[in-house]
């Protein structure tokens, strides 16, 4: 188990950092949507979270940029990648 997959299934938050239509297409459960192009102005919100924040969207970009922009403002995150890895890994938690 990678320290990641161990956050996650501990319970740490989940940000998908997709836009609102993909996110209510499908995401995984529990996880919060805070678009990329909001991250900037949630940063409060965001470091009120308990850490470290799994950062996910549809392919690992996007919460790529998130991490390092969040990690820079000196909050704990990891970028998850996908959000269907994300899902994977609480389906492991679930069974």
């Amino acid at each position: 188990m990678n320290k990641i997959e161990e956050y996650i299934l501990n319970g740490a938050p989940v940000i998908d950092v997709r836009t609102p239509q993909e996110f209510n297409g499908a995401n995984a459960p529990g996880s919060i949507n805070i678009p990329l192009n909001e991250v900037t102005m949630r940063l409060e919100e965001l470091r009120s979270m308990p850490q470290p924040l799994i950062l996910c969207c549809r392919s690992g970009n996007r919460s790529g940029q998130a991490a390092y922009y969040l990690s820079q403002q000196g909050i704990e995150c990891y970028n998850a990648g996908s959000w269907t890895d994300v899902n994977y890994i609480l389906s492991k938690k679930a069974s």
